[in-house]
């Protein structure tokens, strides 16, 4: 179940950089647009979290 779960994450996440790449030619529809600034918005999020979790645990040693 575990494995399946993580394919489905691994494909949408592969989903969303080809979408990005897509649009980045110039070429994307509409839908595709979408899909690249939400994974857009997802990385930056993420990178965010993780820079604030790193600058947390900074001082624990």
């Amino acid at each position: 179940m575990l494995i399946l779960i993580l394919s489905v994450v691994l494909l949408l996440a592969l989903g969303g950089v080809v979408c990005v790449y897509w649009t980045a030619r110039g070429d994307a529809p509409r839908w595709a647009r979408g899909v690249a600034r939400t994974t857009d918005v997802a990385s930056d999020v993420l990178l965010r979290a993780n820079k604030s979790n790193s600058q947390n645990n900074t001082g624990n040693d």
